[in-house]
Formats: C-alpha cells, structure tokens, sequence
C-alpha cells in the first residue's frame, strides 16, 4: 500500500517531532502523528471540513 504522507511546513519543531501528517487512501483520509506513525485516524472528508471550519474559527484555541 503505498500512501502519500503530507503535512504542514508549519507542523515541525526544532527536533523534528511536531508533526500530523495527513493522506487519503481508498476514499477515506488518514491521519498520525510522524513520531508514532502506526497509529492510524480514519475519517471522512465531510468530518476533516468540519473540524478544520471549527479550528479556523477558534473552537479549539483553548488546547494548543
């Protein structure tokens, strides 16, 4: 299965370990983190553009 891994330019520290990578692969986008890549998130496009709409507009500020 070869999968074509992408991430931000912004998603990396000065370690190298900073990293969500995301893909998609058979209809579904994929999801990890570079640093622990056997874990896989399956999702759906209408579920990635949710959230992305939510962090956009600052749902998610108060984690990060």
């Amino acid at each position: 299965m070869d999968i074509q891994w992408r991430k931000s330019s912004k998603s990396t520290d000065a370690e190298g370990s900073n990293c969500l990578e995301l893909a998609e692969h058979d209809g579904e986008i994929l999801m990890r983190e570079s640093d622990n890549p056997g874990v896989v998130i399956h999702t759906t496009r209408a579920k990635l553009r949710a959230f992305l709409d939510g962090a956009k507009e600052g749902e998610f500020d108060s984690l990060a």
